[in-house]
């Protein structure tokens, strides 16, 4: 569990050394702008009316009954799907699933998650019991995910402050309790926010005007109740004449770069391109990266540091360039009680998100006959099948029209496959990490 040392902030060198053997890329100015880039344009500031807010806490429109809203991330962008969530299975399995997902927006959800289970699982008067049951609570959604620690931090948040809220006022004060908890975790949403505008703040300094920056996974409003971290400082610099342009990795296997990454910047009017993760190192070779920001599901004490897979890569090429390397967490990222990143665990993924790929839709019927047909089809619960080679398409009812979520093979059949989901960044390749008590040093944090 992430403890609570205060760390003393320091500022880092604007730019970490390559080594002395190899040959220097020519500076950036030397070079013709970056594809995409808007450097020589005026540039107006960045839209963040649009910017989604990613899980909030709200009634079901349909019953009246407390829920956990959240948007629903395996179908965007082409689908802007909202999930109420009015059990803590619920949140679970949208957690499990990535429909929620991103360190800081974890934590939030955890917290939300016990919170819901009080409102609207927890049957009985007696104040003991109910604990015994927030103690369940946290327990079992703390081990949903178990690389990002913010998670069972957001658990352990809500659990303490379940205990100590019973503990100073009568037992009997149960109704009281249980509103103040579900306050509690509504705060920390609140809270996430203001923790994600200092990381910007903090962070928008470190980059020269009219940067490039690159960045992995999504570290944006996405991945945080709101604003976001590693995007989060792109937003704030933005809007300094900072950032110029964002390459934007698409992070395989789940693409959430391309998915999430692009969809963000495109909404807020900020230039953005999209690469494949193995263009990374073309694009840095022609001096078109002038920072990488990523954002951190864990911190070790020493500054290792556990990101989505394929930012040690990142890590690697940004030495080897002389880029500077930015993490980008809240400080409940730091894991004080992990000496280093070899102690970290790494969550094994369903291989079938490398064997193949998903896609989903909407589709309304061109006649009331077709209307009809799809309406038996689909019955009450929807229909999934299951095609030649092992693809599958999910077909169900949505308002007026209809959605499929599909999952299509393009790998062969029982292939091996290893799809872990985070790998890990040795202290000594990351610049500096930028949280919303200041800019450290990896080892000093």
């Amino acid at each position: 569990m992430a403890g609570s040392k205060q760390p003393q902030p320091e500022q880092p060198p604007e730019q970490q050394p390559a080594p002395s053997h190899e040959q220097q890329p020519a500076k950036p100015s030397e070079q013709p702008p970056a594809p995409g880039c808007a450097c020589d344009k005026a540039r107006p500031p960045a839209d963040l009316a649009n910017l989604p807010r990613t899980i909030w806490w709200d009634t079901d429109p349909s019953d009246g009954r407390p829920a956990v809203m959240l948007i629903d991330q395996t179908r965007l962008p082409l689908q802007g799907d909202i999930l109420a969530c009015r059990t803590l299975a619920g949140v679970e399995t949208a957690i499990q699933s990535l429909a929620l997902r991103g360190a800081p927006a974890l934590g939030v959800g955890a917290a939300m998650a016990v919170a819901i289970w009080s409102e609207n699982e927890h049957q009985g008067t007696d104040a003991a019991q109910w604990l015994d049951g927030i103690d369940a609570a946290a327990e079992r959604i703390a081990a949903a995910r178990p690389t990002a620690v913010n998670l069972s931090w957001g658990a352990e948040q809500i659990r303490g402050y379940a205990h100590s809220r019973l503990a100073a006022n009568p037992p009997d004060d149960l109704a009281a309790a249980k509103a103040a908890i579900v306050d509690f975790a509504r705060q920390m949403a609140a809270d996430d926010e203001a923790t994600n505008r200092a990381i910007g703040a903090n962070g928008a300094h470190l980059l020269p005007p009219d940067a490039n920056v690159l960045t992995h996974c999504n570290a944006g409003s996405l991945g945080t109740a709101f604003f976001g971290t590693a995007l989060g400082v792109v937003y704030t610099a933005y809007d300094q004449g900072r950032v110029a342009h964002v390459w934007v990795d698409e992070t395989r296997p789940l693409n959430q770069g391309g998915r999430l990454t692009a969809w963000e910047l495109m909404c807020v009017g900020i230039p953005c391109t999209l690469i494949a993760d193995n263009m990374a190192a073309s694009v840095m070779a022609q001096g078109w990266v002038d920072a990488i920001l990523v954002g951190a599901d864990r911190i070790c004490a020493n500054g290792d540091t556990a990101n989505k897979i394929g930012t040690l890569s990142l890590a690697i090429l940004a030495q080897r360039y002389g880029i500077p390397f930015y993490v980008c967490a809240p400080s409940s990222t730091v894991d004080y009680n992990l000496a280093d990143g070899s102690l970290i665990p790494i969550e094994q993924r369903d291989p079938r998100e490398l064997e193949g790929f998903t896609a989903t839709g909407t589709a309304s019927a061109p006649n009331a006959l077709a209307a009809r047909a799809l309406d038996m089809f689909t019955g009450k619960e929807g229909r999934e099948v299951k095609l030649k080679g092992g693809h599958r398409v999910f077909v169900d009812r949505k308002g007026g029209g209809y959605t499929f979520d599909a999952w299509f093979r393009n790998t062969p059949p029982k292939v091996s496959a290893y799809n872990p989901a985070f790998d890990v960044t040795p202290a000594e390749l990351i610049s500096a990490i930028i949280t919303e008590r200041g800019v450290f040093k990896p080892g000093e944090l």
